[in-house]
């Protein structure tokens, strides 16, 4: 029998999916409902430590207080990378921060998708959205590889796609934060992408729908993520001050070099997908 909080956050999530919700740019704090996040919490808690066992290590390097970019790599076909991370620093950091990730643009404009997304804490990705996140002293989350990583084929798992132009990089500077690096293993075997179909996918607001082993095959049990072992490690802050932005890609690169250390420490440590 399902435990009765994971119902009632799978109840919240399902009612926020029905519901028809402005642009976020036009609500306070981008449409965030802490009460939201706390009741839909069960279910990320089911997921964190039922389903992928997430071994986490690092937290320590989050800040109890002020703006810090978390900066992580992204993969799965889905982004249950970006749920977890949330889940970590709100249910599991000990100052319980919200962290605001930002998202792709489709996310919030499909009907469906935006209710859920917004109020759990996710933000439009622009420099503009993440400043004012940073001025009022947000965790911001942030996947330089944007679409590139979490759509990557299979065949291609754990090599970090370019950290875009160093967006990410000017804003710490502009906003005078930290970057945190992140290396997440496990969320690669969530949905082995093996193909996309994109021209289906449009009308579902998606920019593709995933081909797995499991999906289309076994129909909508297809889409559950394969319970794989996650490990999650959040590195030393760095700080990217410079005297001028000539370095800008320099430094996006060390902190793409840093990730991917992380994650090949974590693969050498593992020693099974789904045990660790």
């Amino acid at each position: 029998m399902m435990d009765p909080a994971i119902k009632d956050a799978l109840k919240a999530i399902v009612e926020a999916m029905r519901q028809t919700m402005p642009d976020p740019a036009s609500l306070p704090d981008f449409g965030f409902d802490p009460a939201f996040l706390e009741r839909t919490a069960p279910a990320l808690e089911f997921l964190w430590s039922r389903y992928f066992r997430v071994r986490l290590l690092g937290l320590e390097n989050v800040p109890t207080a002020g703006a810090a970019l978390l900066v992580a790599n992204h993969s799965g076909g889905l982004p249950y990378d970006g749920a977890m991370l949330i889940h970590a620093c709100h249910a599991l950091h000990p100052a319980h921060r919200p962290l605001r990730p930002l998202v792709a643009t489709f996310a919030l404009r499909s009907s469906w998708m935006r209710p859920v997304v917004a109020r759990i804490g996710g933000v439009r990705a622009s420099m503009k959205n993440a400043l004012d996140l940073c001025e009022r002293g947000h965790l911001v989350g942030v996947f330089p590889e944007g679409l590139r990583g979490v759509g990557k084929p299979y065949r291609e798992r754990y090599r970090l796609t370019n950290f875009g132009r160093g967006g990410f990089v000017r804003l710490a500077r502009t906003a005078k934060v930290p970057i945190i690096p992140v290396a997440i293993v496990g969320a690669e075997e969530a949905h082995p992408v093996v193909a996309k179909l994109t021209r289906i996918a449009k009308p579902f607001g998606l920019p593709y729908i995933p081909i797995t082993p499991t999906f289309p095959l076994l129909g909508l049990v297809g889409l559950l993520p394969v319970p794989a072992k996650w490990s999650i490690q959040i590195g030393a802050p760095i700080s990217p001050m410079a005297q001028s932005d000539d370095d800008t890609l320099e430094v996006a690169e060390q902190v793409r070099s840093v990730v991917d250390r992380m994650i090949a420490d974590l693969l050498l440590e593992r020693r099974s997908i789904f045990f660790g």
